[in-house]
């Protein structure tokens, strides 16, 4: 009798411990995937998946149609140049402003008062309350306006418009008179980081111009976009209808996108272990019935954890359903061959 409950308690043992180790490894293979799955989800949002190409990185070969992360400071190739003005100047986008003094209206309270300030657009006086001794001049000579350079590269790669529009920063422009057309150097004089039309610059009068520019400065950044051969560019596709960023400095790829999850780690070491565990525990499980056989624990072992990781991938990657089918399909051809029928010659 003790014998018999000692060998009972030997097998409820076993078959705890190898039902144990093949939940182990299946639910391993499980949350692998999940995590994998809801790290792909959430890159697609932003266009995709992402490699990291780091500092002044350079095309490759099976890059394409990748969104890339890559740092450096832009290069301007093709700087944008203002006509008008004869002004050419080192940086992704030059801005043009232009403003006139004038008259503006000002209601506080009800109560009405006038008051000259530089002012980017026309003010139409006509619609003021008291037009009488407060008419503006009407439209500007010269309007504001944007020039981008003809081509800006990060490490070696061009970058789109969107993601010159979207370099972070702005500063003035130093205007240089000599630079000047002839036919504007009797009109502008300068004045800080002004060309103004004033002729006591201190001291402006009504209708007085004074244009300025503001230039995106090269610096640090680090931008993620899609790539297109040679080019940086957005992501026309992204769900979160922007499919770029871009900030200043070296900014880490988790930083950049902050609703991204942390993908596993080690995550073809998780694989083989998960498919090692549930391999151990049904080598367990077929030894409370004296069948010590590696290979069919190996079948069997491949078989779950293959079904398991096949079924979650449904939907979300048909590459990965493929590779795990094909370990379901090893796994099963191993358990078949070792469950065959065998004739007694086989067994020698």
């Amino acid at each position: 009798m003790d014998l018999r409950r000692d060998m009972s308690w030997r097998a409820l043992v076993l078959n705890i411990l190898g039902a144990v180790l093949v939940l182990g490894g299946i639910g391993l293979v499980a949350m692998t995937a999940r995590g994998l799955i809801g790290y792909s989800v959430a890159v697609s949002r932003h266009g995709g998946e992402v490699i990291d190409l780091g500092t002044d990185a350079l095309p490759e070969a099976g890059q394409h149609g990748y969104m890339a992360r890559v740092v450096g400071t832009p290069q301007v190739v093709e700087a944008p140049h203002d006509p008008e003005f004869n002004l050419r100047v080192n940086t992704p986008v030059l801005v043009r402003r232009v403003e006139m003094f004038q008259w503006r209206e000002i209601n506080v309270g009800g109560i009405v008062h006038y008051e000259q300030d530089w002012v980017d657009h026309p003010l139409d006086s006509s619609h003021f309350e008291q037009p009488h001794g407060h008419e503006n001049p009407g439209s500007f000579p010269v309007g504001g306006k944007q020039f981008d350079a003809g081509r800006v590269q990060l490490g070696g790669f061009t970058l789109g418009t969107a993601l010159i529009h979207a370099l972070p920063g702005s500063q003035k422009v130093d205007p240089k008179i000599p630079a000047l057309p002839e036919n504007l150097v009797a009109s502008f004089s300068r004045y800080q980081n002004y060309l103004v039309t004033s002729s006591h610059p201190g001291d402006p009068r009504l209708g007085d111009l004074r244009v300025s520019w503001d230039e995106i400065p090269l610096q640090l950044v680090t931008i993620v976009g899609r790539l297109d051969g040679e080019r940086l560019e957005a992501a026309s596709d992204a769900g979160d209808g922007k499919g770029y960023q871009v900030q200043i400095g070296d900014v880490p790829l988790l930083d950049l996108f902050p609703d991204l999850p942390i993908p596993p780690d080690f995550v073809m070491t998780r694989r083989i272990l998960a498919v090692l565990l549930a391999s151990l525990g049904v080598f367990v499980l077929l030894s409370v019935h004296r069948r010590y056989d590696i290979v069919l624990s190996l079948g069997l072992g491949s078989l779950g954890v293959g079904a398991v990781a096949c079924v979650l991938w449904i939907g979300n990657d048909g590459d990965m359903v493929g590779g795990w089918l094909a370990l379901c399909l090893f796994g099963l051809g191993l358990a078949v061959w070792r469950l065959r029928p065998r004739s007694p010659s086989d067994r020698y």
